[in-house]
C-alpha cells in the first residue's frame, strides 16, 4: 500500500503544472537564503561556504515520498559527516509543520521552512499539486565555492541518497 501512495503522488507531481521558473545552471553561483528551520535557528547559504551541501527540497513534510528521502539522509548522516558535506531540507510547510517532522522521524538536519516560497521560486523548483503551490522533489549540490556543482530534477525518495554520495565522493575527487 505504501509503496503504491508513493507512486501515486510521483505520478501526480511528474504530471503537475511547472510555474515555469528556472533552475540555476551548473556552475553558477546559488541562490542565496535566509530562512528558519525547525527549531527557530535562522540558516543562511554563507554558513556553508567552505563545505559542500546538501540543498534538497521536497514537497510536504510526514508524506511517504518525504518521509522516506528524509529518513534515507538521515540513516545515512555519518556517511554525509565523514566526507565534510552538511544536508539541509526545504519545503513551504512552517516551521511548526518542519518541527513535528523532524521530532518525529528524529532528523538530525536542518528542516528551513519557506513558507514565503521565495527561495523554492529562486530555484525554480515550485509546483502546483491538485492547486497547491509546493516545491518539487529536487535536490541541489552547492560547492564549497557557493556555486551548483550538480542538479538531480528526478529523484527516487530510496535511492537518492546513496547517489547523492557517490557523486560527492567523485566531486571532491575532482577539486
Amino acid at each position: 500500500m505504501k509503496i503504491m501512495l508513493t507512486s501515486f503522488f510521483a505520478l501526480v507531481l511528474a504530471l503537475n503544472i511547472s510555474l515555469g521558473l528556472a533552475n540555476p545552471e551548473m556552475g553558477e553561483i546559488a541562490p542565496g537564503f535566509h530562512l528558519q528551520d525547525q527549531n527557530n535557528q535562522w540558516h543562511e547559504l554563507e554558513d556553508y561556504r567552505g563545505k559542500w551541501l546538501v540543498l534538497y527540497f521536497y514537497p510536504k513534510a510526514d508524506t511517504p515520498g518525504c518521509t522516506t528521502e528524509a529518513c534515507e539522509f538521515r540513516d545515512n548522516i555519518f556517511a554525509f559527516e565523514d566526507i565534510g558535506a552538511a544536508i539541509i531540507g526545504v519545503s513551504v510547510d512552517d516551521v511548526t509543520s518542519q518541527k513535528e517532522f523532524s521530532d518525529k522521524y528524529h532528523l538530525p538536519f536542518p528542516l528551513l521552512s519557506d513558507a514565503k516560497q521565495e527561495v523554492a521560486e529562486s530555484y525554480g523548483v515550485l509546483t502546483t499539486f491538485f492547486g497547491r503551490t509546493l516545491a518539487s522533489r529536487q535536490t541541489f549540490l552547492v560547492g564549497p565555492d557557493g556555486h551548483v556543482a550538480k542538479h538531480y530534477e528526478d529523484v527516487d525518495p530510496a535511492s537518492h541518497t546513496k547517489q547523492v554520495l557517490a557523486d560527492l565522493k567523485t566531486l571532491m575527487v575532482l577539486e
